[in-house]
């Protein structure tokens, strides 16, 4: 017998109600009647994933789940996709809200509604202890010629690109987990992904012969300071109005700091105030 998370995740366009079609009540307010929204995750810690339980857990659903508390919605119900299906899943309707730490881009921008940045957090690289390649920024990786490991739909996958490594040489996984093993394994000799992430992933292996560079310089369109946010769907305006204001308000007290620190989120990655949305998604 099939859970109600996998009829979620199997649906995938709106719930049904008995003898009805697809309820079209403004997303804001069906999640308020229902006091249930469900989330797109792609399973990356510590941004958005499933833990041992099958419980929803990360930094983006915990500072989601404060947000729609105050919009009257308490309960997440999630679904996994692999980060680079997520946007497509949020235009069909298999959730309404990415909560991923899916960084703004303006490609990005170009298919989906983001809130304000929820958090900045630089490019990273996982190599081996003592970094013997020099591998510092994509430019180093095109010119040592060697493969790069990165997260399917990334943008670290876009920086590869820009940087001009071409595509037979840019190695793409699902998980965070999986580019460490890449890495780990010697498929690649380097691996890209936020520090937030690569650090997570590297505490859970203290004897690990990798280790985590500093911040890589961004390429091409790329923002100086990558910020994390949360996807809706363009037409959802008024949703995406409301989560600002309750996340501007997180962002203003000691809330937000208190809910992320548990996922290895700092001070050091709240946005600077001057950070807006409007700007990432012109940038370059």
């Amino acid at each position: 017998m099939l859970s109600r998370r996998h009829l979620l995740t199997l649906a995938g366009v709106g719930v049904l109600a008995a003898g009805c079609g697809p309820d079209r009540r403004p997303t804001l307010e069906r999640i308020r009647a229902n006091r249930t929204v469900r989330v797109g995750v792609a399973n990356e810690e510590p941004f958005g994933y499933l833990d041992q339980y099958g419980n929803l857990a990360g930094e983006s659903p915990a500072v989601a789940r404060a947000v729609l508390a105050g919009l009257g919605v308490d309960t997440l119900e999630a679904v996994q996709r692999p980060f680079g299906h997520l946007i497509d899943a949020l235009l069909a309707g298999t959730f309404d809200i990415v909560t991923a730490g899916m960084a703004i881009t303006p490609g990005r921008c170009e298919r989906v509604a983001f809130s304000r940045p929820d958090f900045v957090a630089p490019t990273a690289f996982l190599v081996l202890r003592g970094n013997p390649q020099r591998l510092r920024t994509f430019t180093d990786v095109l010119r040592a010629g060697v493969p790069i490991a990165v997260l399917d739909g990334s943008i670290e996958q876009e920086a590869a690109r820009t940087a001009g490594i071409p595509d037979t040489r840019i190695k793409t996984y699902d998980s965070p987990a999986q580019l460490y093993q890449a890495v780990f394994q010697g498929d690649t000799p380097v691996g890209a992904l936020t520090d937030i992430s690569l650090r997570n992933t590297l505490g859970r292996h203290p004897t690990s012969p990798l280790e985590v560079t500093q911040a890589v310089p961004p390429v091409g369109r790329a923002v100086s300071q990558p910020a994390g946010a949360f996807a809706f769907r363009p037409a959802d305006t008024d949703l995406v109005d409301a989560f600002n204001a309750g996340l501007t308000a997180l962002h203003a007290t000691g809330d937000w700091l208190r809910i992320v620190a548990p996922f290895g989120v700092t001070g050091a990655n709240l946005p600077p105030t001057g950070l807006a949305t409007a700007r990432l998604c012109q940038s370059g």
